[in-house]
């Protein structure tokens, strides 16, 4: 397994994985993907936010990452943490722990960075999903309805947020 920066020769890929995740939601949830702003993610490419999981070679995964996150931690943003966005598995990979190696990643890399959480949200209160985060080491500190949406993906604005966070030691 390796964990590296996409780059942008990555972008078409990541676009796709977004599609087919969003898809894949639609058919289970309520809420899903939205059709992500290109710019986005191209900004988070060039200053190394935009990470993927190799397995073998082969994409598995991709995933990004912020430093602040305060219209969805409002004021638990202040403290120094690493944010988790947009977790996407290539489907042949499902079921085979990658959220569990991304946080091993990102409490290592938290610590480089001098960070004492790890975070990350999801629209809505997928059981499941809830469930999945919690076995991969996170703390589900519950729902909030976020107050400010304005310039965040759409999805936020269609149900409240699960809150989870890992304190790194």
């Amino acid at each position: 397994m390796e964990i590296k920066n996409s780059t942008i020769v990555d972008i078409e890929t990541i676009f796709g994985l977004y599609r087919m995740a969003a898809q894949y939601m639609k058919e289970r949830f309520p809420v899903h993907f939205p059709e992500f702003d290109r710019e986005l993610v191209v900004k988070e490419i060039e200053e190394g936010r935009q990470w993927k999981m190799l397995i073998n070679g082969e994409l598995a995964c991709i995933w990004a990452i912020t430093w602040n996150d305060p219209q969805i931690w409002e004021e638990k943003d202040s403290d120094p943490s690493i944010y988790i966005h947009r977790i996407t598995t290539v489907p042949a990979f499902r079921g085979r722990h990658l959220v569990k190696e991304i946080v091993r990643w990102a409490i290592q890399y938290a610590k480089e960075n001098n960070r004492s959480y790890v975070r990350l949200d999801t629209v809505g209160e997928n059981q499941k999903l809830i469930q999945h985060y919690q076995e991969s080491g996170f703390t589900f500190l519950g729902m909030v309805q976020l107050k400010d949406t304005s310039g965040l993906p759409d999805h936020y604005k269609l149900d409240k947020v699960s809150l989870f966070e890992l304190k790194v030691d």
